[in-house]
Protein backbone atom coordinates (compact mmCIF):
# COMPACT_ATOMS: atom_id res chain seq x y z
CA UNK A 1 0.00 0.00 0.00
CA UNK A 2 1.39 3.43 -0.97
CA UNK A 3 2.16 5.93 1.79
CA UNK A 4 -0.34 8.43 0.36
CA UNK A 5 -3.12 5.86 0.78
CA UNK A 6 -2.03 5.25 4.34
CA UNK A 7 -1.94 8.98 5.06
CA UNK A 8 -5.44 9.48 3.66
CA UNK A 9 -6.69 6.59 5.79
CA UNK A 10 -5.00 7.96 8.92
CA UNK A 11 -6.30 11.45 8.31
CA UNK A 12 -9.85 10.20 7.81
CA UNK A 13 -9.68 7.82 10.76
CA UNK A 14 -8.36 10.47 13.15
CA UNK A 15 -11.03 12.86 11.88
CA UNK A 16 -13.72 10.31 12.79
CA UNK A 17 -12.13 9.62 16.18
CA UNK A 18 -12.15 13.30 17.17
CA UNK A 19 -15.55 13.95 15.62
CA UNK A 20 -17.12 10.96 17.37
CA UNK A 21 -15.36 11.10 20.72
CA UNK A 22 -15.01 14.84 21.28
CA UNK A 23 -18.35 15.48 19.57
CA UNK A 24 -20.05 13.21 22.09
CA UNK A 25 -18.30 15.06 24.93
CA UNK A 26 -19.53 18.39 23.57
CA UNK A 27 -23.07 17.57 22.48
CA UNK A 28 -24.03 14.14 23.79
CA UNK A 29 -25.04 14.83 27.42
CA UNK A 30 -24.27 11.17 28.12
CA UNK A 31 -21.83 11.53 31.02
CA UNK A 32 -18.34 10.13 31.36
CA UNK A 33 -19.45 6.59 30.56
CA UNK A 34 -21.04 7.67 27.30
CA UNK A 35 -17.96 9.62 26.24
CA UNK A 36 -15.70 6.67 27.07
CA UNK A 37 -17.87 4.38 24.95
CA UNK A 38 -17.87 6.89 22.08
CA UNK A 39 -14.08 6.92 21.90
CA UNK A 40 -13.90 3.14 22.12
CA UNK A 41 -16.57 2.62 19.47
CA UNK A 42 -14.91 4.98 17.00
CA UNK A 43 -11.62 3.10 17.35
CA UNK A 44 -13.37 -0.23 16.80
CA UNK A 45 -15.16 1.14 13.73
CA UNK A 46 -11.97 2.57 12.23
CA UNK A 47 -9.93 -0.53 13.06
CA UNK A 48 -12.21 -2.64 10.89
CA UNK A 49 -12.86 0.14 8.37
CA UNK A 50 -9.32 1.25 7.52
CA UNK A 51 -7.11 -1.07 9.54
CA UNK A 52 -6.19 -3.05 6.42
CA UNK A 53 -4.93 0.16 4.79
CA UNK A 54 -2.84 1.87 7.49
CA UNK A 55 -3.24 -0.14 10.67
CA UNK A 56 -5.63 2.53 12.02
CA UNK A 57 -3.18 4.17 14.43
CA UNK A 58 -5.26 7.40 14.63
CA UNK A 59 -2.79 8.69 17.20
CA UNK A 60 0.81 9.99 17.00
CA UNK A 61 1.66 8.16 20.23
CA UNK A 62 0.57 4.86 18.71
CA UNK A 63 2.69 5.47 15.62
CA UNK A 64 5.65 6.39 17.85
CA UNK A 65 5.29 3.23 19.91
CA UNK A 66 5.05 1.12 16.76
CA UNK A 67 8.19 2.85 15.43
CA UNK A 68 10.13 2.27 18.66
CA UNK A 69 9.05 -1.37 18.55
CA UNK A 70 10.57 -1.63 15.08
CA UNK A 71 7.39 -2.14 13.08
CA UNK A 72 7.50 1.04 10.97
CA UNK A 73 10.10 3.42 9.54
CA UNK A 74 10.85 6.90 10.87
CA UNK A 75 9.77 8.43 7.55
CA UNK A 76 6.42 6.64 7.60
CA UNK A 77 5.90 7.68 11.22
CA UNK A 78 6.34 11.36 10.32
CA UNK A 79 3.86 10.97 7.45
CA UNK A 80 1.36 9.36 9.83
CA UNK A 81 1.86 12.19 12.33
CA UNK A 82 1.14 14.83 9.71
CA UNK A 83 -2.03 13.06 8.52
CA UNK A 84 -3.29 12.44 12.06
CA UNK A 85 -2.79 16.01 13.23
CA UNK A 86 -4.39 17.48 10.10
CA UNK A 87 -7.36 15.10 10.36
CA UNK A 88 -7.83 15.96 14.04
CA UNK A 89 -7.68 19.72 13.43
CA UNK A 90 -10.22 19.48 10.61
CA UNK A 91 -12.53 17.58 12.94
CA UNK A 92 -12.03 20.26 15.60
CA UNK A 93 -12.97 22.95 13.09
CA UNK A 94 -16.11 21.03 12.13
CA UNK A 95 -17.07 20.68 15.79
CA UNK A 96 -16.52 24.41 16.27
CA UNK A 97 -18.79 25.16 13.31
CA UNK A 98 -21.50 22.93 14.78
CA UNK A 99 -20.97 24.58 18.19
CA UNK A 100 -21.51 28.03 16.67
CA UNK A 101 -24.47 26.84 14.58
CA UNK A 102 -26.12 25.62 17.80
CA UNK A 103 -26.11 29.21 19.08
CA UNK A 104 -23.09 29.01 21.36
CA UNK A 105 -20.65 31.93 21.54
CA UNK A 106 -17.69 31.24 23.85
CA UNK A 107 -16.20 27.78 23.41
CA UNK A 108 -15.09 27.40 27.04
CA UNK A 109 -13.04 24.27 27.67
CA UNK A 110 -14.41 22.74 24.45
CA UNK A 111 -13.21 19.12 24.77
CA UNK A 112 -9.63 20.05 25.62
CA UNK A 113 -7.36 18.29 28.09
CA UNK A 114 -6.01 19.95 31.20
CA UNK A 115 -4.94 19.73 34.82
CA UNK A 116 -4.83 21.82 37.98
CA UNK A 117 -7.24 24.14 39.75
CA UNK A 118 -7.94 26.37 36.74
CA UNK A 119 -8.87 23.41 34.56
CA UNK A 120 -11.04 21.93 37.31
CA UNK A 121 -12.92 25.21 37.71
CA UNK A 122 -13.35 25.66 33.95
CA UNK A 123 -14.36 22.03 33.27
CA UNK A 124 -17.00 21.93 35.98
CA UNK A 125 -18.59 19.26 38.14
CA UNK A 126 -17.04 15.80 38.24
CA UNK A 127 -13.46 16.86 37.49
CA UNK A 128 -10.68 16.56 40.06
CA UNK A 129 -7.75 18.85 40.84
CA UNK A 130 -4.67 16.96 39.63
CA UNK A 131 -1.28 18.71 39.42
CA UNK A 132 1.00 18.49 36.43
CA UNK A 133 3.05 15.61 37.88
CA UNK A 134 -0.04 13.55 38.56
CA UNK A 135 -1.44 14.34 35.12
CA UNK A 136 1.87 13.33 33.51
CA UNK A 137 1.84 9.99 35.33
CA UNK A 138 -1.79 9.36 34.36
CA UNK A 139 -1.20 10.09 30.68
CA UNK A 140 2.12 8.26 30.42
CA UNK A 141 0.99 5.13 32.28
CA UNK A 142 -2.34 4.82 30.47
CA UNK A 143 -0.67 5.34 27.08
CA UNK A 144 1.80 2.63 28.06
CA UNK A 145 -1.09 0.27 28.81
CA UNK A 146 -2.83 1.22 25.56
CA UNK A 147 0.30 0.54 23.48
CA UNK A 148 0.98 -2.77 25.18
CA UNK A 149 -2.50 -3.94 24.19
CA UNK A 150 -2.10 -2.60 20.65
CA UNK A 151 1.30 -4.23 20.15
CA UNK A 152 0.07 -7.51 21.58
CA UNK A 153 -3.26 -7.57 19.73
CA UNK A 154 -1.63 -6.78 16.38
CA UNK A 155 1.29 -9.17 16.85
CA UNK A 156 1.31 -11.69 14.00
CA UNK A 157 1.48 -14.44 16.64
CA UNK A 158 -1.85 -13.41 18.21
CA UNK A 159 -5.47 -13.54 17.04
CA UNK A 160 -5.37 -10.31 15.05
CA UNK A 161 -9.01 -10.66 13.92
CA UNK A 162 -10.08 -9.56 17.40
CA UNK A 163 -7.51 -6.74 17.60
CA UNK A 164 -9.94 -3.91 16.85
CA UNK A 165 -12.33 -4.98 19.59
CA UNK A 166 -9.57 -5.41 22.17
CA UNK A 167 -8.05 -2.02 21.36
CA UNK A 168 -11.37 -0.19 21.38
CA UNK A 169 -12.42 -1.68 24.71
CA UNK A 170 -9.04 -0.79 26.21
CA UNK A 171 -9.48 2.83 25.12
CA UNK A 172 -12.92 2.83 26.72
CA UNK A 173 -11.43 1.58 29.99
CA UNK A 174 -8.68 4.21 29.84
CA UNK A 175 -11.28 6.97 29.45
CA UNK A 176 -13.30 5.65 32.38
CA UNK A 177 -10.21 5.95 34.57
CA UNK A 178 -8.91 9.32 33.44
CA UNK A 179 -11.70 11.58 32.16
CA UNK A 180 -12.21 13.07 35.65
CA UNK A 181 -8.45 13.62 35.96
CA UNK A 182 -7.25 15.06 32.63
CA UNK A 183 -10.24 14.69 30.31
CA UNK A 184 -8.20 11.83 28.79
CA UNK A 185 -5.73 12.45 26.03
CA UNK A 186 -3.33 9.51 25.41
CA UNK A 187 -3.39 11.05 21.90
CA UNK A 188 -1.46 14.25 21.03
CA UNK A 189 -3.48 14.85 17.84
CA UNK A 190 -6.76 14.77 19.77
CA UNK A 191 -5.31 17.19 22.34
CA UNK A 192 -3.95 19.62 19.74
CA UNK A 193 -7.26 19.75 17.87
CA UNK A 194 -9.25 20.76 20.96
CA UNK A 195 -6.71 23.11 22.53
CA UNK A 196 -6.64 25.21 19.35
CA UNK A 197 -10.37 25.91 19.57
CA UNK A 198 -10.83 26.26 23.34
CA UNK A 199 -11.43 29.60 25.05
CA UNK A 200 -8.22 30.70 26.76
CA UNK A 201 -9.76 33.67 28.59
CA UNK A 202 -9.93 31.84 31.93
CA UNK A 203 -7.70 28.82 31.38
CA UNK A 204 -4.98 28.16 28.82
CA UNK A 205 -5.35 24.79 27.15
CA UNK A 206 -2.48 25.67 24.79
CA UNK A 207 -0.24 26.45 27.76
CA UNK A 208 -0.77 22.95 29.14
CA UNK A 209 -0.66 21.22 25.77
CA UNK A 210 2.99 20.22 26.15
CA UNK A 211 2.07 17.62 28.76
CA UNK A 212 -0.47 15.94 26.48
CA UNK A 213 2.13 15.66 23.76
CA UNK A 214 5.14 14.61 25.82
CA UNK A 215 3.52 12.21 28.32
CA UNK A 216 1.78 9.99 25.72
CA UNK A 217 4.98 9.83 23.65
CA UNK A 218 6.97 8.79 26.72
CA UNK A 219 4.45 6.09 27.63
CA UNK A 220 4.38 4.84 24.04
CA UNK A 221 8.18 4.68 23.80
CA UNK A 222 8.47 2.68 27.02
CA UNK A 223 5.81 0.26 25.76
CA UNK A 224 7.60 -0.13 22.43
CA UNK A 225 10.77 -1.21 24.24
CA UNK A 226 9.05 -3.22 26.98
CA UNK A 227 7.00 -5.28 24.51
CA UNK A 228 10.24 -6.48 22.94
CA UNK A 229 11.25 -7.80 26.37
CA UNK A 230 7.86 -9.40 27.03
CA UNK A 231 7.43 -11.02 23.61
CA UNK A 232 10.81 -11.24 21.84
CA UNK A 233 10.90 -12.51 18.30
CA UNK A 234 12.25 -16.03 17.94
CA UNK A 235 15.36 -16.25 15.78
Amino acid sequence: MKIINKMLAEGFGTFVLVLGGCGTALFGHVGFLGVALAFGLTVIAMAYGIGHVSGAHLNPAVSFGVFVNGRMSFKDMLCYWAAQIIGAIIAGAVLLAIWKAAGNTATGVFAANGFGTEFQAAAGEGYLNVGWAGAFIVEAVLTFVFLMVILGATDERSNTKAAGLAIGLTLTLIHLVSIPLTNTSVNPARSISQALFSDCSTWSACGQLWLFIVAPLVGAAVAGVFYKCVAPKEK
